[in-house]
């Protein structure tokens, strides 16, 4: 069989897998603020994530909609692997050496 016929297969189960797709529903993260006690959904676009050399210098940061509090919270692995998986615009913190 030749590539092309491979690579034309491929296309045409990617095409079919996709067909009648209107859109993607946009990731949605729950939080809550700890200052309001508040509880919400947030999009990929409300949050920020600062990836550091140590667990003490990564976190992910958001405004509370409901009291307008700048919120920051330590992001573990798992977190940094959803945020960023989801979307989340990630700045790479750099150590000082």
């Amino acid at each position: 069989m030749s590539t092309s016929a491979i690579t034309g297969a491929h296309d045409m189960a990617v095409a079919s897998a996709f067909a009648g797709m209107t859109g993607v529903a946009p990731v949605l993260f729950r939080a809550a603020c700890p200052d309001c006690r508040g509880r919400f959904e947030l999009s990929a676009a409300a949050l920020r994530l600062a990836v550091g050399a140590s667990s003490r210098t990564t976190f992910y940061s958001f405004t509370c909609p409901d009291c307008g509090e700048a919120v920051r919270k330590p992001a573990g692995e798992r977190i940094v692997e959803l945020l960023t998986g989801g979307g989340v615009r990630t700045l790479r913190l750099h150590s000082g050496t």
